[in-house]
């Protein structure tokens, strides 16, 4: 029994791997059997300042990196960690003058005038954060892109006020509390937009850890912007030209990296501006792009902003309107909805109206998400084409062709990410003796 043992030990060699993931993985030591009876070699691989290096990166990416997170994971740090980085920096010019306008510094001061001004602005900030909320809370999701662009630029707004604070002692609350109201706004979209894009960049059900690291990137970002920051409040101490040139060059350098960073982003979820790109591409030739090609024509700037940019796509998802409350329509109208209900919509879950090239979605109570995605879809069809028939019958003969050609390609589309549906509908068709 014991010689058999010892021909099996002297066969088995252990190896000892290092990595989070099955493709990264590294050799760190060997195991084998020696000479000598009950007794083992070791024999060690690699350097330990690499396996030291290995270790602390892995503080800062998620495991399986870069397996675990999708393409558009790097360049997008990276340009939030820059953008990050010019905030902290800036943050400490602002706050350096509002304790100066609240009155650090000077005899003439109160503790309980600075405390009351300084819960003011809080309060005016908490308040604002709720109501923010309550308006735009469900247009977050729809929308991530544009409304990381609005929230840093919010945040902007909340700095340049600490720093014009100072000059106008007699609108010194009212400045600061602007300024407040502007940050509660950059707090609310800031997060909830984050959280929609740890969802998109998780290959491996892995958000927490991604939400875990990206803490521990912006916590460096963080000390080195404040490093910086006191050195620049150092510096520029007393001497307003250099303050204001820094903060303003600063700020630019901030929103550029910011758009650079969601121009980087190949969303796969499907908003309204989105599936309108991809319909209207589908109806011209048939083929389905592809989320990086739709990233570049999508707008990432409101609307109302569309001018500054380059892309000049047909906004077809205005003409629609999702959800519509059905008293709001007028006689006519209820009068030819009425009749869309009893005929080609009576089983559906949506009903469709145009009006001078407005297409209004009636959302049955019991329709699902797949029943809301097929409404928007065909109201875009009805949008274009401008025919109820043609539109009907384009969506029996390409609908599901042009689904599963989405799913081919990439895009979910369990659901589609739009404003909350508040209005529904119920109908039934009525037998009269």
């Amino acid at each position: 029994m014991e010689e058999e043992m010892d021909k099996v030990k002297s066969q088995m060699v252990v190896e000892e791997w290092s990595g989070t993931s099955s493709n990264k993985l590294s050799l760190t030591a060997v195991i084998s059997p020696s000479s000598s009876p009950l007794s083992f070699t070791l024999k060690r691989h690699g350097n330990r300042f690499k396996l030291f290096s290995r270790r602390f990166l892995e503080a800062f990416v998620p495991e399986g990196f870069p397996s675990s997170v999708t393409p558009d994971y790097i360049p997008f740090q990276t340009w939030d960690l820059l953008q990050g980085l010019s905030t902290y920096i800036r943050t400490m010019l602002s706050t350096q003058a509002l304790l100066s306008a609240i009155g650090v510094g000077e005899k003439s001061a109160t503790v309980i005038g600075a405390t009351f001004q300084w819960f003011l602005r809080d309060l005016t900030g908490m308040l604002g954060g709720v109501m923010f909320t309550f308006y735009q809370g469900s247009n977050l999701d729809s929308n991530a892109k544009m409304w990381r662009l609005v929230a840093d630029l919010m945040n902007d707004l909340g700095m340049l006020m600490d720093l014009v604070s100072p000059l106008f002692p007699s609108a010194f609350i009212f400045i600061v509390c602007i300024g407040s109201l502007s940050r509660s706004f950059t707090g609310v979209a800031s997060g909830a937009t984050r959280a929609a894009l740890t969802q998109h960049f998780a290959l491996q059900n892995n958000a927490a850890d991604i939400s875990a690291k990206e803490g521990s990137q912006e916590t460096v970002a963080t000390m080195i912007g404040m490093a910086l920051g006191m050195l620049l409040a150092h510096i520029t101490m007393g001497h307003s030209t250099i303050i204001w040139f820094s903060f303003l060059s600063l700020t630019i350098f901030h929103m550029y990296a910011n758009y650079k960073a969601v121009r980087c982003l190949n969303l796969t979820t499907l908003n309204c501006e989105r599936s309108s790109i991809l319909l209207l591409h589908f109806m011209e030739t048939g083929e389905v792009l592809s989320p990086k090609e739709v990233s570049v024509l999508e707008h990432v700037l409101p609307l109302w902003m569309s001018s500054w940019s380059s892309k000049n796509t047909k906004s077809l998802y205005t003409c629609v309107r999702l959800g519509v409350r059905v008293s709001s329509f007028n006689t006519l109208e209820m009068k030819e909805l009425l009749s869309y209900a009893g005929s080609e919509y009576e089983k559906g879950k949506y009903l469709l109206l145009e009006n001078k090239g407005i297409v209004s979605i009636v959302v049955h109570k019991d329709s699902s998400s797949g029943d809301v995605m097929k409404g928007f879809m065909h109201a875009l069809v009805m949008a274009n084409l401008l025919d109820d028939k043609k539109s009907q019958m384009w969506m029996n003969k390409h609908y599901q062709d042009f689904i599963f050609k989405l799913q081919s390609c990439g895009w979910k589309t369990e659901r589609l990410l739009s404003s909350s549906i508040v209005w529904r509908a119920n109908w039934t068709h009525k037998k009269i003796n």
